[in-house]
């Protein structure tokens, strides 16, 4: 006798939020374990983490538990899952907010930062995914200890980067569906 897998509310979660707003939305399946993991590994060494489109949370689960004493700012656009972490992680700096407006804001932020993001540039409005692209650039241009963790389902870059950054592929996860690449911005050397 066999069962069928019954959905789980991250799943649910994640199909009510594509009915809602699926230009925002850029995948039914949560991340798997194996690109939370890498997505956070890639994080390592930051004095601080923006997770820019932390969803349902499994990139943040692995960041909170691959990097404990390192400060996490989670930024989600959608209010149900905006309040779905900040059950899940009550005392997690969780805020509702474009990833423009957050990135902006810490402009002047010292030291070295992560920016780990879900974001579906590919399927964002193409002036909100041209808005956040220039928002990230300017972000990762103002100091070069920052960069940029983002993975795409797709073969090549995430967005067109100035030619003062350069865009590296860094793994691709296989045990994700569908597989995801994960790719890292910074300034050029």
């Amino acid at each position: 006798m066999f069962r069928l897998a019954t959905p789980s509310s991250a799943h649910l979660q994640l199909l009510v939020a594509m009915l809602r707003n699926p230009a925002s939305t850029g995948t039914l399946l949560p991340s798997s374990r194996a690109l939370a993991n890498a997505m956070a590994g890639a994080a390592e060494g930051a004095d601080l983490v923006v997770e820019l489109g932390a969803g349902t949370g499994p990139v943040t689960d692995a960041l909170l538990q691959k990097l404990p004493h390192v400060p996490l700012i989670a930024v989600e656009l959608q209010a149900a899952l905006v309040r779905r972490l900040r059950h899940r992680y009550p005392g997690a700096d969780i805020r509702q907010a474009t990833a423009s407006q957050v990135v902006d804001s810490l402009m002047e932020h010292p030291g070295r930062i992560v920016l780990v993001s879900s974001l579906p540039f590919r399927s964002l409005p193409a002036p909100v995914a041209t808005e956040t692209a220039h928002s990230l650039c300017r972000f990762l241009a103002h100091n070069p200890e920052r960069k940029l963790v983002q993975f795409t389902y797709q073969p090549r870059a995430p967005f067109a980067a100035p030619r003062h950054l350069r865009w590296k592929r860094t793994s691709v996860i296989w045990r994700n569906t569908p597989p995801a690449g994960i790719w890292e911005l910074g300034l050029t050397p």
